[in-house]
């Protein structure tokens, strides 16, 4: 029997990919954690702390993982455990998609590269529709930690760097799910692609900033939330992939203004640490 434990932490969006196909993240400290087991038998075994994580999408991240003569003659256990609200476009999907190919990685294969790990979990998130481009930038950025740039469709990483570490994201979680209907993100393509070249110069804020008032807009969220962000010290803020979660990246001293903006909203507050470490896994 084998048993391995992965680590791999959330991310918030810069710029939303699904206009354009392009996108831009930033790696936040929430995590989600993965054990896997794999032992004489068949089948694949799901212990989730939450259930609307989608025990789908994880059994076919396994099934594109693991190589096909070991998933005949195993027994797979997944126990998944997770920082991330999920449905609120936190990456909360892709962050697990990633750490469970990672974890069976670990187990099957003697050696593996980056993209052996990443690869899977963006095809399964395309195949259960989880994602609509497969989620290529949140699945690097949750992976690689710091601040990524990327062609999704292309599956590259344009542009990479580690996230100063005297900011924090403040993260609003609403009390209501409600998003507006993503396909409308399309029609304002121009906007997107002006956000994703702020961000490719490595102007992240203005990317952000830029990504926030046009996705709002377009998602049934505020715009003057992400006004009053701005003005109360963000450097950056916007709605968080489709939403509804907003993020606000700002320094330190600054979070408690932030804090006050979000506090007179209905949901919930938190703040996570930037995240620059890549994914971990190790043998139990």
């Amino acid at each position: 029997m084998a048993e391995v434990k992965a680590t791999i932490h959330g991310a918030v969006s810069l710029v939303n990919a699904i206009a354009t196909g392009k996108g831009a993240t930033l790696g936040i400290a929430a995590k989600v954690e993965a054990t896997v087991k794999a032992s004489d038998g068949h089948g694949i075994e799901i212990e989730v702390d939450n259930h609307n994580m989608s025990s789908r999408l994880i059994s076919k991240v396994v099934e594109y993982t693991v190589p096909k003569k070991d998933l005949e003659k195993n027994k797979i256990q997944i126990s998944l455990n997770s920082e991330i609200p999920t449905g609120y476009g936190l990456k909360s999907s892709s962050a697990i998609s990633s750490v469970v190919s990672l974890a069976c990685n670990k187990i099957f294969r003697s050696k593996f590269s980056d993209s052996q790990v990443l690869i899977p979990g963006v095809e399964a998130s395309i195949a259960t529709k989880v994602s609509i481009t497969g989620a290529y930038d949140d699945a690097c950025a949750c992976y690689f930690g710091g601040t990524i740039v990327t062609d999704n469709y292309k599956r590259r990483i344009i542009k990479m760097q580690k996230t100063p570490t005297n900011l924090v994201a403040v993260v609003f979680v609403p009390k209501s799910r409600k998003r507006g209907n993503v396909k409308n993100l399309r029609n304002a393509k121009e906007v997107f692609e002006k956000a994703w070249n702020f961000a490719k110069d490595g102007d992240y804020w203005n990317a952000m900033v830029l990504n926030g008032l046009a996705t709002s807009t377009i998602l049934n969220s505020d715009p003057k939330i992400i006004s009053n962000l701005v003005e109360n010290g963000a450097l950056g803020a916007s709605v968080s992939g489709n939403g509804p979660a907003i993020a606000a990246i700002v320094k330190k001293d600054k979070t408690s203004n932030i804090k006050k903006v979000f506090s007179e909203l209905e949901g919930k507050i938190f703040v996570s640490e930037i995240n620059n470490k890549k994914a971990d896994v190790h043998e139990l």
